[in-house]
């Protein structure tokens, strides 16, 4: 039996665009350097909100996925608040 494709979508709403802007740019680098294999996403950035939507071949995929652009979010978000 073929696996079914994952699909998800994290929205995360900042406190102003400004803020929203500037962990957009911080992640946006990875988000282009890092080849997926398994995964397609979509990055935007829409006002005070972060979209990321993502179809993956598989719940693994979609686990790392996730983990990944949650954990470069974070780390812009520790940053900022240096």
């Amino acid at each position: 039996m073929k696996a079914k494709k994952v699909r998800g979508r994290i929205v995360i709403e900042f406190p102003s665009e400004d803020i929203a802007k500037v962990v957009y740019e911080a992640v946006l680098y990875e988000h282009l350097s890092v080849p997926y294999r398994r995964s397609e996403i979509k990055f935007r950035l829409e006002r005070k909100r972060i979209i990321i939507d993502i179809k993956a071949t598989d719940s693994s995929a979609m686990r790392g996925t996730v983990n990944s652009y949650l954990r470069w979010i974070k780390v812009a978000m520790d940053a900022i608040d240096l």
